[in-house]
């Protein structure tokens, strides 16, 4: 007999070869090495996070005591495999063109981006899994019984198994902690999660083939002995009951649509739609296999185990009883597999609509700032997303404690199918009728859930526990008729099919109703269009009017749930697609659902819709939506969106050239200030010049003090002009392409201390702090420094000149981004406004009064033809809280320090 202390060890071992995997599926899929990772046969293993304990070690236990009931497990999902093309199909296009991120999320974004349905269905999600949890933990459990009941003496003893359920529950949060939150957008794949339940997969079906194999050949004496032990078990004899194998059928084919795990990796988690295909005819094959010896096993258990013996456990009982300790640890791992890999995926996906829909709207409500709030927000999506995830097996550990560890699985794993597929009529309705609402799904999910709550999952909590003996058998206050399992005295009916018949019937119906009275507003009839007639419509159907807010507070916003980076390369595309530069996109409708689709991703359809809505104003649906929504006839379709995009051609070209004309006219109004400037600059150093040397010629007997100070004065105005000229001629010289490069190698580091030294400190004004990351600018370069150091110089020097904050500082950060090594000078000024930024870059551009003192305007223009020659850019950062610049080299002039 294996040592129970060797058996924790094996176990601890092979999670972190699960660990190893992960990562290394993670560092692949960061590098964009996706390869074998997107490959049907991984999407394919991972939809096998449908078979958990329950099937592993459930369905023997269900054999001996149903007979052959328990293949209605793996028929209902089979039936909805093959027929992919109708349903899963839509499902998979619908998450794609609308980044759903849960089921929660795709139901309240058919309805009208109802953050209302999406906490409704978040919260049933979590009461309806955590029946499930608590089986993992309970199957993982007992597992660990069998090997402690053998009497082997360690550090663990039997009386620890309790505690075993919760060490458990917290190797499984930390591990799905680590891989699970790693990303902000659930959208993107969990390339290390799906690859560690695609490794587990594998290994629970060959152990229990591998179990199945021994127990016919090494047991049963053969197949034909075996067939013979069957025809005389008491299986043979069990008889069939068509009301439980058609509500059976139901439950389980529902549940590969609606439990949260199989959601995940069946619509979230797919790569490709076309994998589709494939998984259509390879996951039947792979749950045929899985119970493929389902019935030998349970048969020679009954024959060869002990009266009393737990069915449920025969897969590993009969291994250990002959002594086939390897086999049976192998057993073991495979169950380990089948509840783990369960437990990983639903808590992710409960975590995600948790904090999708529960925390982020509550922060948006009790936040007065909302989504203008400057700061950070991903570490709290992040956060609680983590606390999500240790709440719900903390809630599975709960359950499995209160209910005492009943022994029978598949009755807990049927409790959570039947509360689950209450979101069935919800979703199916959702993507097939257009005629579902808001309303009807509130009424169907809320009467459908309480229900199924009276009457299966409180009554699963034993007598006393949460429902009396007296209330479960003579009814609430001695109502007869509404016994919670025997509601309208139906009393012959299975209780499980009661449940469903009542909750599901009800649901269905009340839905139906409520939609058929109802008039669905115009985001739920534009959402309608969207998800019914997916395969007609194109992903960018509009939800926004034109926008009034300014694109800079939507960069701050997105800034602070994608992250600076993602955030300014949206930005920064959807200005070029626009025809402009910079960073700052007008805020069209189209934008604007850009932008909305891109953060439902991170938070969710509803509360990205809400993010935007509170900086935008109130959405509303435009005439493109409305002729969507109409379902007008195809030419009528066609020559509209030919004569729109036409229309919309012409408003970008008036709008390209109303922006040249203004730049233009600012420009012009600039080149006359400059004239003037440089008269006045030119003038004043001249007609010094002219005077002092006047008086020099004509005063030949002045005082030698007096000869230095109209001397210095004249050398003084010399040099002013030829810093003047210098300046004209060096921007001439940049931009005729006449300037001689000396690259070599200099290192970032020691440039910004020279510039930053020769810049100085400002006259007349407080003190600035210049705040520097030394390790980050370990950098080397290869390229002419002189001319980089005159552009850090500039930047520092205008940072010192124009900073406007009582107590100035500029940070200086260096990052390193593809292909490239970017140098920002931020400072906690008041920046620059929006209508200026544009010609910043500009010869003569000049921010403060042309008139005043200072120079000429040509500073940042020369930065950028330096910048231009030296293969990089440097360009304005808006949204940042100051005035903020980006210096950009190319990689290929960079190596690590």
């Amino acid at each position: 007999m294996i040592a129970f202390d060797m058996l924790v060890a094996i176990c601890l071992v092979y999670v972190a070869l699960l660990f190893g995997v992960a990562f290394l599926a993670e560092r692949r899929g960061a590098r964009g090495s996706n390869g074998w990772l997107r490959s049907p046969v991984i999407y394919t293993l991972s939809l096998s996070v449908y078979c958990t304990a329950w099937t592993f070690y459930g369905a023997v236990g269900y054999a001996a005591r149903s007979g052959l009931e328990f293949v209605t497990i793996y028929l209902g999902p089979t039936l909805v495999l093959i027929g992919w093309w109708w349903t899963l199909r839509k499902l998979v296009r619908i998450g794609k063109t609308q980044r759903i991120t849960s089921i929660a999320d795709l139901i309240s974004s058919r309805y009208g981006k109802s953050n209302l349905l999406g906490v409704i269905v978040t919260l049933i999600a979590v009461v309806g899994t955590t029946p499930y949890i608590a089986l993992q933990l309970q199957s993982v459990t007992l597992s660990f019984a069998v090997f402690a009941a053998a009497g082997t003496n360690g550090p663990w003893q039997p009386t620890d198994l309790k505690a075993a359920a919760f060490s458990v529950a917290v190797g499984l949060a930390v591990f799905t902690v680590i891989f699970g939150t790693r990303n902000l957008d659930a959208n993107e794949r969990h390339h290390g999660v799906v690859t560690a339940i695609a490794v587990e997969a594998a290994v629970k079906l060959v152990a229990l083939l591998a179990v199945g194999l021994f127990v016919v050949w090494g047991i049963g004496g053969g197949a034909q002995a075996t067939l013979a032990r069957i025809e005389a078990s008491p299986l043979a004899g069990m008889p069939l009951a068509p009301g439980r194998w058609i509500g059976l059928t139901f439950l389980a084919g529902a549940a590969i649509l609606t439990l949260p795990r199989m959601f995940q990796v069946l619509v979230v988690e797919n790569e490709d739609e076309r994998h589709l295909a494939t998984a259509a005819w390879a996951f039947p094959a792979y749950v045929f296999l899985m119970s493929l010896f389902v019935v030998p096993i349970a048969a020679v258990g009954l024959a060869e185990m002990p009266p009393g013996a737990n069915p449920d456990l025969f897969v590993l009982t009969l291994p250990l009883a002959r002594g086939q300790d390897g086999l049976a640890t192998l057993a073991f791992l495979g169950g380990f597999s089948s509840a783990t890999s369960m437990v990983i995926v639903a808590a992710i996906a409960l975590s995600t609509m948790v904090s999708n829909h529960i925390v982020m709207p509550l922060f948006l409500h009790w936040t007065r700032a909302g989504a203008t709030m400057s700061g950070d927000v991903r570490n709290l999506v992040l956060r609680s997303r983590r606390l999500s995830i240790g709440g719900v097996l903390l809630l599975g550990y709960l359950y499995y404690r209160l209910t005492g560890g009943s022994e029978a699985l598949a009755e807990i794993g049927l409790i959570s199918f039947a509360g689950v597929a209450q979101f069935l009529p919800a979703l199916l309705g959702g993507i097939l009728w257009r005629g579902a609402t808001r309303a009807g799904a509130l009424a169907g999910l809320t009467l459908g859930f309480a229900l199924w709550a009276y009457t299966l999952f409180l009554p699963s909590f034993g007598e006393g526990a949460v429902m009396s003996a007296g209330l479960l058998a003579d009814g609430p206050w001695g109502i007869g008729w509404l016994r919670p399992q025997g509601l309208f005295g139906l009393d012959g009916l299975d209780p499980l099919v009661h449940a469903v018949v009542f909750s599901m019937g009800v649901n269905a119906l009340a839905f139906t109703l409520v939609s058929m009275l109802d008039f669905p507003g115009p985001m739920e009839r534009l959402q309608a269009a969207q998800f019914v007639n997916v395969f007609d419509h194109s992903p960018s159907g509009q939800g926004w009017s034109q926008g009034r807010a300014e694109a800079e507070d939507l960069l701050l916003m997105a800034q602070r749930i994608l992250g600076a980076d993602d955030a300014q390369r949206l930005f920064q595309r959807a200005a070029v697609d626009q025809g402009k530069q910079g960073y700052l996109p007008d805020t069209t409708p189209e934008f604007l659902q850009r932008l909305e689709r891109r953060l439902a991703g991170s938070v969710g359809a509803a509360t990205a819709h809400a993010m935007v809505g509170q900086i935008v104003g109130r959405s509303s649906v435009s005439v493109e939506d409305l002729m969507k929504v109409a379902d007008e006839t195809a030419q009528m379709m066609e020559y509209s969106s030919q004569l729109e995009a036409k229309s919309e051609e012409l408003s970008r070209t008036a709008r390209q050239l109303r922006e040249v004309n203004e730049k233009l006219t600012e420009l012009s109004v600039q080149k006359d200030a400059f004239l003037s400037q440089i008269s006045h600059e030119l003038r004043t150093p001249m007609t010094s010049i002219r005077a002092f040397s006047e008086i020099l010629m004509e005063n030949g007997d002045l005082p030698p003090e007096r000869l230095v100070d109209y001397s210095r004065i004249i050398h003084q105005e010399s040099m002013r002009l030829t810093r003047l000229l210098d300046d004209l001629l060096d921007l001439s010289v940049l931009e005729n392409g006449q300037v001689s490069l000396h690259p070599q190698p200099v290192s970032l580091s020691d440039l910004l201390d020279r510039s930053v030294a020769a810049a100085g400190g400002g006259s007349g004004r407080a003190p600035m702090t210049i705040r520097r990351d030394p390790a980050a600018e370990r950098v080397a370069l290869v390229t002419d420094g002189d001319r980089l150091s005159q552009v850090f110089i500039n930047l520092v020097t205008n940072a010192r000149k124009y900073c406007d904050a009582a107590e100035p500082e500029l940070t200086i950060s260096v990052t390193e981004e593809e292909g490239a090594v970017a140098v920002d000078f931020v400072d906690n000024g008041s920046g620059i406004p929006e209508r200026s930024q544009s010609i910043i870059f500009e010869k003569f551009s000049r921010l403060t009064d042309p008139r005043k003192a200072g120079g000429a305007g040509l500073g940042l223009a020369i930065c950028r033809e330096i910048m231009g020659r030296l293969g990089g850019a440097i360009v304005y950062l808006p949204g940042q809280g100051g005035a903020a610049f980006r210096v950009t080299l190319p990689r290929g002039c960079a190596e690590a320090a």
